[in-house]
Formats: C-alpha cells, structure tokens, sequence
C-alpha cells in the first residue's frame, strides 16, 4: 500500500471547487472517506461527479465490510453501463454515452422494496430491483477509486480510476430530489458531504483546482 499523505478534515471553503486527482493507474493509489454510518442502514444515496476518458472497467465508490466486500459499490464495466452493488449483488443501468465531460451520478436503494434507483446527470433512469430486506452493514471501510476485493484491500490495477472526483456524498436514507443536486443545491443531514469531508489520500491522488470550464 501507499504512503498516506495525511488526514485531512476540510471545511467547504477549502473543497468548493476543488477535486480529487487520480493521476495514474495503479493498486496503491486511492482516497479513504470518514466518518462511517453509525448503525446498519436500511437505504442509502450516494452521489458524486467524475471525469475521465477511461475505455476499461473501473470503480468509482467502494464499501466494503468484513463479511461482504461489495456491500456497496459503484463500477463502470464498460462505456454505456453503470452497476449498483448491494451485498454483493448487482443490477446493471445502460446510460447514453455523450461527448466526453463529467458526469454527476447518484444511486440510491431502500431495503423495504428492494428497489435501486440511479440518476445521471440529473435525469433518472428505469428503477430495479435487489436485496429485498438486506441490511447494510456499519462496520466498513469506504474507498475512492479503487474496488475493495478485501477488506481494506485487495486492489487491482486494471480496475483502478484514472481521472477526477468530486462533489462526493452519502446519506442514510433515499432522496427524492436527486436531480436538483447535479446544481449544487444545499443538502444536510448525511453521512458525509463535500462541504465537510474527512478523508485520507494513499500514493498517488492529490487535491488540485478543478479545471476552468470544466
């Protein structure tokens, strides 16, 4: 594993507009987010906003528990696909590929029905359906830009990010006005957010300004 470059406990004013730079493929590069939930979850909504021209699978938000290391998981096997993992299930969205740009995300499940709902850019797509009556474990380790095939570990290159990240949250429950996040609405009440986030770089990832006009 990589060399942390410190634990890092920013306020908005020193990430707004900021980003996450995963210059390079690797197995040792990677961002580690905290806090973790503080009890098991029974839904949950994960957004955050990348830009990349990877062709090749990759995996954007790893949550991984002891038991389970795709507890939860956003991956890109292909250009068009995205995946939602819960408990180590899967269901695909086919998403309309554009001229490349950053694409905002967001992912959304509730145990009660079981149903998955995943937003792009705003616009959502048909729902599915998985896990019906799992509970999401608190006890994770929760990662950026690599996919946990072990707890805490386990990374492997050609899964690996290269690009940027930013605008990453997470809440405990499904939202229901996913689209108006893509404009950088205010939100409260979650896990962890952009405005507050507390996380550690491994290797290679730095935080650096996000480009003009992108």
């Amino acid at each position: 594993m990589g060399t942390a470059q410190g634990w890092n406990s920013m306020v908005w004013g020193k990430l707004f507009r900021k980003v996450f730079v995963f210059p390079r493929a690797s197995n040792d590069s990677y961002v580690i987010l905290k806090p973790k939930p503080e009890q098991p979850l029974q839904s949950f909504t994960v957004c955050l906003r990348s830009y990349t021209d990877l062709p090749q699978p990759y995996a954007l938000f790893s949550y991984a528990t002891k038991a389970q290391d795709n507890e939860i998981l956003l991956f890109k096997p292909k250009p068009g696909e995205y995946r939602l993992y819960v408990g180590g299930e899967f269901v695909t969205f086919r998403v309309p590929e554009t001229r490349m740009d950053w694409e905002h995300v967001c992912a959304s499940w509730e145990s009660a029905t079981g149903i998955a709902e995943f937003w792009v850019n705003g616009k959502p797509l048909p729902r599915k359906g998985l896990r019906k009556g799992y509970s999401v474990s608190a006890e994770a380790v929760i990662i950026l830009g690599q996919e946990q095939d072990s707890f805490g570990g386990g990374f492997e290159l050609p899964e690996s990010f290269v690009g940027e990240i930013t605008d990453v949250y997470m809440w405990d429950h499904v939202l229901y006005n996913m689209g108006s996040i893509m404009w950088h609405g205010h939100f409260s009440h979650y896990i962890f957010g952009w405005s507050n986030l507390h996380y550690e770089l491994v290797g290679d990832v730095f935080l650096k300004p996000r480009l003009r006009g992108a």
